[in-house]
Order: structure tokens, then C-alpha cells, then sequence
């Protein structure tokens, strides 16, 4: 894991805060009583309830580590400081497929933000590193294991 700073926007910032907030309190409560539960069958040697419980709270408890060290390194972007036309970390990019002429919407994010069903990309991913840097009216060809995708970019905004 790469130990730089973490560009997030301030919904994925909260949204992450609120995860390790749970983990923390309600997730750490619960799996405590499936443990206490389990030492209750018996011998803890030949007890996969016990061993099911305990290797949940080792997951839970580097799922903590994790977010402790992001939220640490996280930086918010602010919308305001940064350039308007230009395809940065942040912006919310529409497209038009020069082969289809399909219109397309995403928002370049970092990889801890993506969620391609709600059209946020990684700027890591193949079509979020060919689109960054450039300008409204470009035209972009972004080299994909699918092929070559062909894109104009139609405006930027944040």
C-alpha cells in the first residue's frame, strides 16, 4: 500500500469516516457476543463457530487499520482552488463516443471512491488516466485491453 497522500472528496471522506466509526463501535459490540457465544459451545480447539468469530474480528480489525492509515493520509479536494478546464481528480467529465456517438458522464476519483454504477472512475483506471489533463473540444483515444475507446470531450465541470 502505497504510504502518499489520499485525494478524497468530502462525500468519500464522511463516507469513510462513518465506516470506521461502525466498525469501531457496532461491528467490534457484535462480534465480541459471537465470541462470548462460541466459547460457550466447548472445547475451542474443535469449535468452528469460535474460529468463524475470531477470524471475523481479525477482518474487522484490519478493515480498521486500513481506514485509520487512509483517513490519515486523506487530503479534500477543494473544488474551489482547482482549474475548471481541465480533467483533473474531481471532475465530473461529459463525453461523447466518437464511434457511437453514445453521451457519457464520470467523475474521476480515486480508487477508494470508484463506483462504476454510479459513473465515478478511478483516476488509475485505463479510460481515468487517458482522460486526465485535457481539455473541453479535445479529442481522446484511451487504449484499452478491449480495444481503443475514442472520446470528445464535451464539458467539465466540478
Amino acid at each position: 500500500m502505497s504510504l502518499g497522500d489520499l485525494y478524497l472528496t468530502q462525500d468519500g471522506y464522511e463516507k469513510l469516516v462513518k465506516e470506521l466509526e461502525f466498525l469501531k463501535t457496532v461491528r467490534r459490540r457484535e462480534l465480541s457476543k459471537e465470541i462470548a457465544k462460541a466459547r460457550g459451545f466447548g472445547d475451542l480447539s474443535e469449535n468452528a463457530e469460535y474460529d468463524a468469530a475470531k477470524d471475523a474480528q481479525a477482518m474487522n480489525e484490519k478493515r480498521v487499520s486500513e481506514l485509520e492509515s487512509k483517513l490519515s493520509r486523506a487530503r479534500i479536494l477543494d473544488h474551489e482552488k482547482m482549474v475548471s478546464d481541465e480533467v483533473l481528480i474531481g471532475a465530473k467529465v461529459s463525453l461523447k463516443d466518437l464511434d457511437t456517438a453514445e453521451e457519457l458522464e464520470y467523475t474521476l476519483v480515486s480508487e477508494e471512491e470508484a463506483d462504476y454504477s454510479l459513473g465515478k472512475i478511478s483516476i488509475s483506471s485505463p479510460v481515468g488516466k487517458g482522460l486526465l489533463n485535457h481539455k473541453v473540444n479535445e479529442d481522446v483515444e484511451i487504449k484499452i485491453p478491449a480495444g481503443i475507446l475514442k472520446y470528445k470531450i464535451v464539458k467539465i465541470s466540478r
